[in-house]
């Protein structure tokens, strides 16, 4: 008896169906700081969002097993189109405008006060390699873009190219204020998870507006104090 239970349980062992990995790096990495931002939010809020701590749960659990279920079920959303989601955000420095243009039109100066970005390296004088800091500093996420637009003393605008795991666009507009100028940015980016990707996306936006404002104050203070 003793023979036939070790037989049996290795025969159901070898038939238990083992936990599939059908979500990307990309996917995962971002499940997990939106999962762990959204729970945060949800837990420290006076009147506790059920909503939130639920959805930040499974996505935190999405993104360290690296499994999603309802991927299994209902693939095909993930093709879904889906809009993009927009960031505008505009503030004023106390230099000339030329001088801001450039600084700015030097991409390699950008993680100087964008502080999720490790590098840009330029590729060409239209096209350049970006590498983002990963959530806490865990892993790095790169994408290429090139300039579409370029008007100097105006406008910057720039694309992620088609093979870019992150699909992103961003425009700076420059304007002259009195002694100074008035710049305005907008980021457009399209949720690399579908229609279920473009939610949380938006529910996330607050977040990452914060943190654009963030870096156009660090922009501010670190191009006045030259």
């Amino acid at each position: 008896m003793e023979t036939i239970s070790t037989a049996q349980t290795k025969n159901q062992n070898s038939i238990l169906p083992k936990i599939k990995k059908n979500v990307s790096t990309l996917e995962r990495i971002a499940m997990i700081t939106s999962g762990g931002y959204l729970l945060y939010k949800g837990l420290s809020q006076e009147n506790k969002s059920v909503t939130k701590i639920g959805s930040g749960g499974a996505m935190l659990l999405r993104g360290i097993s690296g499994y999603c279920p309802v991927y299994d079920a209902v693939d095909h959303l993930k093709n879904d189109k889906s809009s993009n989601v927009n960031i505008r955000v505009n503030s004023f420095i106390e230099k000339p405008i030329n001088e801001v243009y450039n600084f700015w039109r030097d991409f390699e100066n950008l993680p100087k006060f964008m502080t999720h970005l490790e590098s840009v390296r330029p590729l060409s004088y239209t096209t350049s390699k970006w590498t983002a800091k990963g959530p806490a500093g865990i892993g790095k996420l790169s994408w290429k873009a090139e300039i579409i637009k370029d008007e100097k003393d105006r406008l910057i605008s720039w694309n992620s190219l088609p093979d870019s795991l992150i699909k992103n666009a961003g425009k700076v507009v420059f304007r002259p204020s009195g002694n100074g100028t008035e710049i305005i940015v907008t980021i457009s980016y399209h949720a690399p998870l579908g229609v279920a990707g473009e939610s949380a996306a938006k529910l996330l936006n607050p977040y990452f507006e914060k943190l654009v404002r963030e870096d156009l104050i660090n922009f501010k203070t670190y191009l006045e104090s030259l």
